[in-house]
């Protein structure tokens, strides 16, 4: 039940969780749909969904119940093996706290008063508010927010509605500003899943990135890889993290000050010459100007903005160059910070260039995918106004949807009213900055339908609750994956749901019908629709359905192996310096912006994950609630003792607000600075309905109050935030 890394196990599940996902009994697997015998197994392919991961899984059903879930070995992706997530999925096709029927609200937005209704009743009072909000503000002012595969055919139902507002948290909430960074400096981005070469990489260094507790299966797999082979890992993070315990070299950075730290590292490469001078000659651009640029971004210069010794930032540059071009800086995933996280993340993408890693062996490789033409449906309506997330592109370099514009838009009418909100899979008030902002926007709205599997905040406040199916009862899009090796993946049912909820895709197309939108649904199953684009790119799809995969032919990875060396920006090269930074008013060359200080007698919040959850959504999963019940706060030993605090005693947390959480342990611990707490997010739950995980530990999504905008793409950073401690 864990993923195995050198000497250490990330879980351990105890003899009755074990016992409840039906582990380690005997079994005597059939293939799909072959008749079995009392006690005989029957397996069904399909990809997990309790992360956005997609791992390709084999569930096992015995005597017509759920027995337990593995890796599929067809998939490149897992290579046989789940994570913990992943192997107690099971948990949520069993959670008692699911939904179970359509729901419409009987009094006040956020009373969590419900009344059940028929769905043909639930989808028509959708259908008869959205049809109103479009005769009085046109479709343009009804909006959707989605999280995962799962909201393909919402987006579908919206474009053919007529709206351009469509939105996804992991953009301005987590991996945009890396992108955009990236984006900048290489023209393009590092993908999901990521195009890091980990396996092969010599020299691995982590900015902030937790590998092993955000458990992104194939990243831990190879990191484990990695670390076996004698790879050099250097880590740059406030608190020392699984990966960090297994650093050569572990910089506990001052919070804020990681673009110091990084300059500092490319003045040395570029002054001492250690960077690759035939890469960057061969596919450069700008680099006298960038050189120029950070001339005098010192190891002296930077150490006291980043507690770090000046000779141990000059000693883990030349370990870098040391490596090149097989060391491998990681993008990260979640990178809103501090509010400069997209000039932040081009720092880290122009010390990868230095280094010569894009397009290498060790470093980035270069993905392909399966090619999947579209299903032929009717051209969707052309939106009679632009999208209200981003109004007169105040951000230039989003090209994705701002969740906090739209909510803004929400809120001020600014370019014009967002009247409805349709909510799929992603629960905003955990995963959206400051939650009264939300929660003031919903009360501006006409309508607020949400669909998901659990009643989670956010579906507390609906006037609509739409319940869904979990991934283990229902099909969604198929999953051409953009990968190291190109494959193409099918989600289907291994079991019915256990009560009245349906698949996104149903809920989806009847809306759709009641908006007068047939012409855009011409399949009336999914099966149909999943076939006829497989018939529409030449595969097998009785063959997917037996398999789950269908792997395609590998391309070349590297530059070296003739992997195309292109750069989609201006310049067609990798920009150094950018001049359509400077054009649009921003600094070509990333410059260090000192964050916010301390106020006195305060600690910085920081925030992450655990290896056996995943955002707000798996608390209530028993198996993975078992687990890890609560969240606990990092405190640095030192100020433990100096508050009279102890591992285990309880506390509330007072942020800079106002605002006080609900109580969660103590962990004091020398792996932490003194200047700075933690929590793992997603703990703290308010909605009643969660039963499970209701009032259990602290949510740091109540207490992240401030924010501040990335101005080059609008991500919203919550690394200002601080609270002073409160003994229970």
């Amino acid at each position: 039940m864990s993923l195995a890394v050198p000497r250490r196990s990330f879980l351990k599940i105890s003899a009755a969780a074990l016992a409840a996902a039906g582990l380690g009994a005997p079994q005597a697997r059939l293939g799909a749909g072959e008749p079995a015998a009392a006690g005989a197994v029957q397996t069904v392919p399909t990809f997990c969904d309790i992360c956005f991961w997609k791992c390709g899984a084999i569930a096992s059903v015995r005597d017509g119940a759920l027995w337990k879930i593995e890796g599929n070995p067809l998939d490149p992706l897992c290579r046989g093996r789940l994570c913990p997530r992943g192997t107690g999925g099971i948990g949520a096709s069993r959670d008692p706290d699911r939904l179970t029927r359509p729901l419409l609200r009987a009094r006040v937005r956020g009373g969590e008063e419900w009344n059940a209704v028929s769905w043909d009743d639930a989808l028509g009072h959708v259908a008869e508010k959205m049809q109103a909000i479009k005769a009085k503000h046109g479709p343009e002012a009804v909006a959707l927010f989605s999280h995962g595969i799962g909201g393909t055919f919402f987006k579908h139902t919206l474009k053919a509605f007529g709206s351009p507002n469509l939105a996804a948290p992991s953009f301005a909430q987590c991996r945009g500003p890396r992108d955009v960074g990236f984006r900048l400096t290489f023209g393009d981005d590092p993908g999901s899943p990521e195009r890091t070469d980990i396996a092969n990489a010599r020299c691995l260094v982590l900015i902030g990135s937790h590998l092993g507790e955000n458990m992104h299966n194939t990243q831990v797999q190879e990191f484990a890889q990695a670390m076996a082979a004698g790879c050099t890992l250097i880590v740059a993070d406030p608190r020392q993290s699984t990966a960090a315990a297994k650093a050569k070299w572990w910089l506990p950075v001052r919070p804020g000050s990681d673009t110091a730290l990084v300059l500092a590292w490319m003045q040395v490469l570029v002054a001492e010459q250690l960077y690759d001078t035939a890469y960057v000659a061969k596919y450069g651009h700008g680099f006298a100007q960038f050189a120029a640029a950070i001339a005098d971004k010192t190891p002296e210069w930077a150490g006291p903005l980043t507690g770090i010794q000046p000779e141990v930032i000059r000693e883990t540059a030349r370990a870098m160059a040391r490596f090149r071009p097989a060391t491998l800086v990681h993008p990260g995933r979640h990178s809103n910070w501090y509010g400069s996280d997209a000039q932040r993340s081009r720092a880290i993408a122009l010390l990868n260039a230095l280094l010569g890693s894009w397009g290498r062996q060790g470093g980035f490789y270069q993905p392909s995918a399966m090619e999947l033409p579209a299903y032929p449906y009717p051209a969707y309506p052309k939106p009679g106004k632009p999208k209200a997330d981003n109004p007169g592109k105040r951000h230039p370099f989003a090209h994705e949807s701002i969740t906090t514009g739209i909510r803004s838009a929400t809120l001020t009418g600014n370019p014009y009213p967002v009247k409805g909100w349709l909510v799929y899979a992603t629960n905003l008030l955990h995963a959206l900055p400051n939650e009264a902002e939300t929660i003031q926007a919903i009360q501006q709205l006409d309508l607020l339908a949400v669909c998901d599997v659990i009643p989670s905040e956010t579906a507390g406040w609906a006037d609509v609750v739409l319940p869904e199916c979990t991934y283990l009862e229902r099909h969604d899009e198929l999953n051409p994956e953009l990968f190291r090796e190109p494959f193409l993946a099918l989600r289907q049912p291994v079991v019915p749901p256990p009560d009245d909820q349906k698949p996104n895709w149903w809920i989806a197309r009847e809306l759709a019908l009641k908006l007068g939108l047939g012409a855009w649904y011409p399949w009336s199953d999914i099966e149909q629709y999943l076939a006829k684009r497989c018939e529409l790119g030449g595969y097998d799809w009785e063959r997917l359905k037996r398999d789950g995969i269908i792997r395609g032919q590998p391309q070349p990875l590297y530059f070296e192996q003739g992997a195309p060396a292109e750069f989609a920006t201006p310049s067609g090269r990798i920009e150094f310096w950018s001049q359509q930074l400077a054009d649009k008013g921003f600094a070509p060359v990333p410059e260090y912006e000192p964050p916010q200080p301390n106020p006195p007698g305060s600690y910085r919040v920081l925030f992450g994950r655990a290896p056996m959850h995943s955002f707000s959504r798996t608390q209530t999963n028993p198996l993975l609630h078992e687990v890890m019940p609560e969240n606990a706060l990092w405190l640095n030993a030192v100020e433990a003792r100096r508050l009279g605090l102890k591992s285990g005693d309880r506390v509330r947390l007072r942020n800079q607000d106002g605002v006080l959480s609900d109580a969660l342990p103590v962990k004091a611990t020398e792996r932490i600075r003194p200047d700075c707490v933690y929590l793992v997010h997603g703990f703290g739950h308010t909605a009643k309905g969660l039963k499970r995980a209701y009032r259990k530990g602290a949510s740091d999504a109540q207490i992240l109050t401030r924010y501040q905008t990335d101005p080059l793409m609008g991500g919203t950073a919550l690394g200002n935030n601080f609270v002073t401690l409160e003994a229970v």
